[in-house]
């Protein structure tokens, strides 16, 4: 695990600094260090607790009970419109980690007496999102689809309309599900494998890429 944390962080484009900084303060803070969903994950007592992300304008630390940190400084921010449990510390340089290092251990400790006490986010009622029209129409056009979407996860189900209603444009909305129709008609999520190669199953880990 530590072997893929370490060619994650090297291999990442940017925010190398930043992320070894934050990776010191979860392991100072007494987490255990493992490898998920391709990303350096932080635990206590095998339970996950937090998570560094590397993005194109911030890294980051993202804890899986977020909202129910106090956020006494409102440093935390949400990962998405759709997220329901997760909360952001963004970070843009080294300096700013280095200078709040004990404000960003707070928030660290106090996600880890989160789960030491059990206490659960509860989430709320998914809001009900609704079939774009275009989804509709391959629904006619393509035998055997409607059947194949209704028939996947109701969480795989919620994924591809995420997706397919993020688009602003009919055209783009269009293409995006025309796409992932032989996906969907092989009964796979938006990010499940299709490939067989996942060493994640039955998430993808990105080892199409390497297939020749």
């Amino acid at each position: 695990m530590i072997e893929e944390i370490d060619d994650y962080i090297l291999n990442a484009k940017n925010w190398q600094n930043e992320m070894q900084l934050l990776r010191q303060l979860l392991i100072d803070c007494g987490l255990t260090e493992t490898y998920k969903w391709r990303a350096p994950c932080y635990t206590f007592n095998d339970k996950n607790v937090a998570m560094i992300g590397n993005f194109k304008d911030f890294c980051t630390i993202s804890f899986f009970k977020g909202v129910l940190l106090k956020d006494p400084l409102k440093l935390l921010v949400s990962p998405g419109e759709n997220s329901r449990s997760a909360k952001l510390l963004k970070f843009t340089n080294s300096k700013e980690i280095i200078e709040h290092k004990d404000s960003i251990k707070l928030y660290i400790h106090e996600a880890v007496e989160l789960e030491k006490s059990g206490q659960k986010v509860e989430l709320k009622h998914k809001k009900e999102l609704t079939y774009p029209e275009e989804l509709l129409n391959v629904f006619s056009d393509v035998e055997g689809l409607k059947q194949a979407f209704t028939a996947l996860t109701p969480g795989r189900q919620r994924g591809y309309l995420i997706y397919f209603n993020s688009a602003k444009q009919s055209a783009t909305r269009t293409s995006r599900i025309k796409k992932y129709v032989p996906r969907i008609l092989n009964g796979k999520g938006f990010h499940d494998c299709v490939c067989g190669q996942s060493k994640k199953m039955p998430t993808c880990d990105g080892s199409h890429k390497y297939i020749k």
